[in-house]
């Protein structure tokens, strides 16, 4: 099977399934037919800060290792890092081919694969332009070859298809979200520095348990967390890079909860100057200036039908936004014509009620969403 051919079928996935976690179960079984491997990391990510996020999918993996996981990529100099791979060109790579068949010169390898039976890892990012989705990880265990170039090629040449179906996705198709009374107000968990859980307020177990339908009456242990939260260390282990200096701020994802309302979590190390401190982390609702900019990519405007529809947010006449932009009135016209194709409306009071309203309406029009 081809490259092409995967990515058709990945299309036939996409349209046949209903939820977006049987859709990424498809993408792992049929990249698995044309690029075998024995266990795997699938998981979406927040397009502006590239943590992950909502749907994920771990085949044969030790979830205990989720703390060591994601130290590997936020304080260790290590090839193939998630992040750099969305900066390259390619969206696709192998560790073996990386380090030039040395595998021991990644601190990945030698804690995390090892540990686990694996001999080879390849990852990619799957990016619609510059805008990254979702990424994954497959890995060989040892007897196995090693990933070579026309598999990786192979991977990278699905990371638009699977990006673009992700990015539908995260396109409303409800008349409007709106969040739940008892979950109005913020939760607040406090982990220690291995990010086992010391505390949490009434709202924070409300959240967990709407989230992940966890109850927190008792303690949990690191490992427990881990399992239960991959968020939860995620964010508490980036709080911590950013304190020591390895990474810059903020701690914070956007993601969506399983009946589709969209939550903010952050985290901050009670003492900024030390990483080993308390983490506060928090769960609160996403407001329209924090999903604005999600929603905007999901319809995939480009550039300049951002500039318009910034102006439309606005209140702006199509002359003004024509001043604004030093474009012709009729040029205007033809970029909101095509914003009201791309998003399924007929009117800017549609498109406002359809980005904006239908997302937590506060004062996104004083925001500084399109960056």
């Amino acid at each position: 099977m081809s490259g092409h051919a995967l990515a058709a079928s990945i299309r036939r996935a996409d349209a046949n399934c209903a939820h977006v976690n049987e859709f990424l179960a498809e993408v792992s079984d049929e990249v698995r037919k044309i690029v075998p491997f024995d266990g795997g990391l699938w998981f979406g990510v927040d397009p502006t800060t590239l943590l992950a996020a909502p749907p994920a999918r771990l085949d044969a993996l030790d979830p205990t290792l989720c703390e060591v996981f994601w130290n590997n990529e936020f304080h260790q100099n290590d090839v193939l890092r998630f992040r750099d791979l969305a900066r390259q060109l390619e969206p696709a790579g192998a560790l073996r081919m990386a380090t030039g068949d040395k595998p021991l010169r990644s601190p990945r390898f030698r804690e995390l694969l090892r540990l686990q039976g694996y001999d080879d890892e390849a990852r990619v990012i799957f990016r619609t332009g510059k805008t990254t989705w979702a990424a994954a990880a497959i890995y060989r265990g040892k007897g196995r070859p090693a990933f070579d170039a026309n598999e990786v090629e192979i991977l990278g040449s699905i990371s638009q298809t699977v990006a673009a179906a992700l990015r539908a996705r995260t396109v409303p198709t409800s008349p409007s979200i709106r969040t739940v009374e008892a979950l109005r107000a913020p939760g607040v968990l406090l982990v220690d520095s291995r990010g086992g859980l010391i505390s949490a307020n009434l709202h924070a177990k409300a959240w967990l348990r709407h989230i992940y339908g966890t109850d927190l009456d008792a303690r949990l242990s690191a490992s427990q967390l881990a399992q239960t939260f991959t968020t939860m260390s995620l964010l508490a282990t980036h709080a911590r890079a950013i304190a020591a200096g390895y990474d810059d701020g903020p701690a914070r994802l956007r993601c969506r909860d399983h009946e589709g309302r969209w939550i903010v979590m952050h985290a901050s190390c009670m003492d900024e100057t030390d990483p080993d401190s308390q983490i506060a982390v928090v769960i609160e609702p996403a407001q329209s200036a924090d999903i604005a900019p999600i929603i905007v990519e999901a319809y995939g405007l480009t550039p300049r039908e951002r500039e318009v529809l910034r102006g439309i947010a606005r209140g702006l006449s199509t002359p003004e936004i024509a001043a604004a932009l030093f474009l012709s009135s009729h040029t205007v016209r033809d970029y909101i014509k095509s914003v009201f194709e791309k998003t399924g409306v007929g009117s800017r009071g549609e498109l406002t009620a359809k980005l904006f309203a239908e997302h937590y309406l506060d004062d996104f029009q004083a925001s500084a969403v399109f960056v």
